[in-house]
């Protein structure tokens, strides 16, 4: 069927961590991050994530700010430390009601369901037996997967096992700056190699379940080649040889590595990862859709020293403006990422994060104008031929953004984090008119 021939959701995503608190109610283990957050130093603000936006108890508050916008679905992380707080056992009855009631809530209101198993909140006492690095926790992670869907089975319109392992690893694995904050370098990618392992294990649990359909959301970066002489500035002559097999070595490890082996094409050549006999063929079990989490493109050069660690240089991708997190804004990376992984797997496409971190201005204009802008980039892609069927922004509210904490804002919806008290913005109010424009016109 053409792109056109199925129904286009809508919707906004979240992520447990991020916005539940109540770390301690109701039985909830302790994650990485409850452990990361309290250790001094690691937060840029000094906060954790122990109230967040209270979620877990104004889940009420926030389900009906979802049916004000209008949208068809809402994705949001199950945390693996309410359902099992060691990580292996039996369920705990009352963390896994919290999302029986988000999920009757959510169908009341005529929002389907999208459910996330994994969005970095491990629990501790699996982190402490080697978490990702240790190949149990993939067989763990199933077992999870197994009891989340016994619970909710088809109820949850589209299953999300992981979420963006590219970053996952590089950052709390290899540099150290997200939980639980390891620096291992390449040392990590037995980290990805699990987080894979744990994805095909659960594909496989959860088709026993349910008939829903099932995809990952990785985070997809187009990569630019940059010109350079080893001087520190990013833009100097142009591209070498060099510089494009450095661009080649980076897209192998962000983009490709995590997603080849899902379509059965093995990882790319140069990585060293534990794979053992069978783990290819568990972790190209047939998913339905790839979720695509997009936010900027990278400039990539040659390394600018020859004893560098890595086979590239990071540098500054210059000529756009920027968010607050210093992200260049470039709306035509997500149509190319889309066209691409589009020509290159044939699955359907979700675009299951897309958003800006902006402080608060009277009229909220750069954040209107980068959704409109990357909504438009998502219609480019439908029209040049790309099977995507969802746009969900990144995010519903303001949140606890990781290392950052609070300082940095992503919300539809402000939120005083004293009060908890939440604000709609006028981004909030011209996507609700968005959607209910492009339902009239049939296009997003």
């Amino acid at each position: 069927m053409a792109p056109a021939d199925h129904p286009f959701w809508w919707g906004v995503s979240t992520s447990a961590y991020q916005i539940e608190g109540a770390v301690r109610a109701d039985g909830r283990g302790v994650s990485i991050w409850d452990t990361f957050t309290h250790e001094p130093g690691r937060i840029a603000t000094g906060e954790t994530g122990d109230v967040a936006c209270d979620h877990y108890h104004r889940h009420a508050e926030d389900v009906a700010l979802m049916a004000g916008l209008g949208i068809d679905a809402y994705r949001f992380s199950v945390a693996w430390p309410r359902v099992q707080p060691d990580g292996r056992g039996p369920v705990n009855q009352r963390g896994l009601d919290f999302y029986r009631r988000l999920v009757d809530d959510l169908l009341a209101a005529g929002i389907a369901p999208v459910l996330t198993l994994y969005h970095w909140d491990l629990p501790q006492a699996l982190q402490e037996r080697g978490g990702w690095l240790d190949r149990d926790t993939a067989a763990r992670f199933a077992e999870y997967a197994d009891l989340v869907a016994a619970a909710l089975g088809d109820r949850v319109a589209l299953w999300i096992t992981l979420n963006e392992p590219f970053v996952h690893t590089v950052f709390g694995y290899a540099m150290g700056v997200h939980a639980p904050g390891l620096a291992l370098m390449f040392g990590a990618l037995s980290a990805a190699h699990h987080q894979l392992l744990g994805h095909g294990l659960a594909v496989s649990a959860l088709r026993s379940r349910t008939g829903s359909p099932i995809a990952i959301a990785n985070n997809y970066s187009p990569v630019v080649v940059a010109g350079g002489t080893g001087r520190a500035e990013p833009w100097v002559g142009e591209p070498s040889d060099a510089d494009h097999a450095a661009a080649d070595a980076y897209d192998a490890l962000h983009n490709r590595l995590f997603t080849d082996p899902l379509f059965g094409r093995g990882y790319p050549s140069g990585f060293d990862l534990p794979v053992a006999d069978g783990d290819l063929e568990v972790i190209a079990a047939p998913i339905d859709a790839i979720g695509v989490n997009y936010y900027q493109p990278t400039a990539i050069r040659a390394p600018s020293t020859p004893d560098s660690d890595l086979p590239f240089d990071i540098v500054a991708l210059e000529g756009y403006p920027v968010t607050d997190f210093g992200w260049p804004v470039v709306p035509d990376g997500l149509r190319d990422i889309l066209t691409r992984l589009h020509r290159d797997y044939g699955r359907p496409l979700y675009v299951t994060e897309n958003g800006c971190a902006y402080a608060d201005t009277p009229d909220d204009q750069r954040r209107i104008e980068y959704l409109s802008s990357h909504i438009d980039a998502v219609q480019a892609a439908r029209s040049a031929g790309a099977d995507v069927r969802g746009y969900f922004v990144w995010s519903l509210i303001d949140n606890f953004e990781w290392a950052e904490g609070t300082s940095k804002r992503f919300g539809l919806v402000h939120v005083d984090f004293d009060t908890l008290v939440r604000t709609p913005r006028a981004s909030y109010a011209w996507l609700r008119d968005r959607i209910a424009r492009s339902r009239a016109e049939e296009t997003p």
